[in-house]
């Protein structure tokens, strides 16, 4: 079998998990060829990775403007969108344009414009997008599915679901650019997505109306001065005052960070390490979504960035019973420790709780590995050999836009104090004949299928 050939579009926090799959766990399968960023130093520590703890030969580099010459050198099968989030569509489309398949982080993209140019896009040049959901594939998550269903609970009437960060990797949105809400979108753009996509997973349906209320309620210069604090920084790297902070990041501290970050700075002027009690943060902390679905089931849900353990509850009502999960996760900074860390399950708890019946503990193999051992199934399930998947967990850009628009809508909706329609944001195609011949999943029949199946 021909291996497959990638590049990669980004080589920061996020890339490695990407890259160091290539290079040991699937070189049989696929070929990684070429990194593209407007960062040189990044890209050549990214090859020092590549090369030394992964024993993987170094692969050539493209500045971000010279992308359309990375693809028309290397002629890759597929491109590894890794970059800011906000320029997650310039690469995707144009990779699309130029015959490329796309593998994205999550999200797609940040706003709806974009999304639109997006699904224009996949639908003009007839190229898949991949969304690449690792939370969908932990054994939690997926047992959650199959209970859903199996008809355990009947219909999905409502959930309930309330997402803690901690003071460590809640923090950490608010040192780097995502606090700027036009490069993430902010947290209910960047972070929820995931949650939204499983919302979406998990009951078979879309949203269809969000109501949201969001605000900077902890973090941020003036929240700090109503609590008493009088000694601030523009970054902790140096600076006396960061010394005793708690919530400060010194870059110099981290031979990863320094060398990914504080030794690139000079080339772009990007501070890793920015005060969380600074100015300039466009993004909320602490937010609260209300979701109504096509299926007619509401969703109630939270987000709050500063609060003592990591991790969330999840409770499932429907006609025959309610679900409820605990799941407290490891705290981590991203890029500042062991990837394997990253998202990893300390305790999972699943409750059923029949309408008329004794309630009972759900038994599962809990996963190793990232994000509740969904990242080395979700890796296999992109560069490996796929087994068969009666939840076809694998998301494609349909996916990938409806557990954003519910963000989007939750900050517009935040904007004007109004219910947002989702329906209005942007406009989705029919299957194109092309996408049904390649077998791709681009249209709705196979997920009205499995809500059918559930309810």
């Amino acid at each position: 079998m021909a291996k497959k050939k990638y590049v990669q579009v980004g080589a920061g926090g996020r890339a490695e998990f990407f890259y160091s799959a290539i290079a040991t766990m699937f070189r049989d399968t696929s070929e990684l060829l070429a990194f593209c960023d407007m960062n040189q130093t990044r890209m050549d520590y990214a090859n020092k990775l590549l090369t030394g703890k992964y024993d993987y030969p170094a692969v050539r580099t493209y500045k971000s403007n010279e992308f359309e010459r990375m693809i028309e050198t290397e002629k890759p099968d597929a491109v590894i969108v890794t970059s800011v989030d906000r320029t997650h569509h310039t690469y995707i489309i144009r990779a699309l344009e130029l015959g490329c398949d796309v593998i994205t982080e999550k999200p797609m993209t940040v706003d709806e414009e974009k999304c639109q140019q997006i699904l224009d896009a996949v639908e003009r040049t007839g190229r898949s997008v991949r969304v690449t959901f690792n939370y969908r594939y932990a054994p939690h998550h997926t047992k959650a599915r199959e209970l859903i269903a199996d008809g355990t609970i009947g219909d999905i009437t409502s959930i309930h679901f309330e997402w803690l960060l901690n003071t460590q990797h809640g923090a950490d949105y608010f040192r780097r650019w995502h606090r700027d809400k036009r490069n993430s979108g902010g947290l209910l753009v960047h972070k929820s997505t995931h949650h939204f996509d499983l919302v979406n997973f998990w009951i078979g349906s879309q949203p269809d109306t969000v109501f949201a209320m969001g605000d900077l309620l902890f973090y941020g210069r003036e929240n700090a001065e109503k609590r008493g604090v009088t000694k601030f920084y523009d970054r902790a790297t140096g600076h006396p005052n960061a010394k005793d902070d708690p919530f400060a990041l010194p870059l110099d501290g981290n031979e990863h960070l320094k060398a990914m970050y504080l030794d690139a700075e000079h080339e772009d002027g990007y501070k890793r390490d920015q005060s969380v009690f600074g100015d300039g943060i466009s993004i909320e902390d602490t937010m609260s979504v209300l979701v109504k679905y096509k299926n007619k089931a509401q969703l109630t849900y939270s987000l709050n960035a500063y609060l003592p353990w990591e991790g969330y509850r999840i409770a499932f009502n429907g006609t025959k019973g309610r679900i409820e999960m605990k799941v407290v996760e490891q705290s981590y900074v991203n890029s500042g420790g062991d990837k394997a860390l990253e998202g990893a399950v300390q305790g999972v708890n699943i409750l059923v709780f029949p309408m008329f019946g004794e309630a009972y503990k759900v038994d599962f193999e809990l996963g190793e590995g990232g994000h509740g051992g969904g990242d080395p199934v979700l890796l296999n399930d992109i560069f490996g050999v796929p087994a068969p998947d009666r939840f076809n967990r694998a998301a494609n850009h349909i996916d990938g836009a409806r557990s954003i628009l519910t963000g989007i809508a939750a900050n517009k909706s935040i904007r004007t104090g109004q219910a947002v329609k989702v329906d209005d944001l942007v406009r989705f195609y029919e299957p194109s004949a092309r996408a049904k011949a390649a077998g791709r999943p681009a249209d709705d029949s196979k997920r009205e299928a499995i809500s059918a199946s559930s309810n």
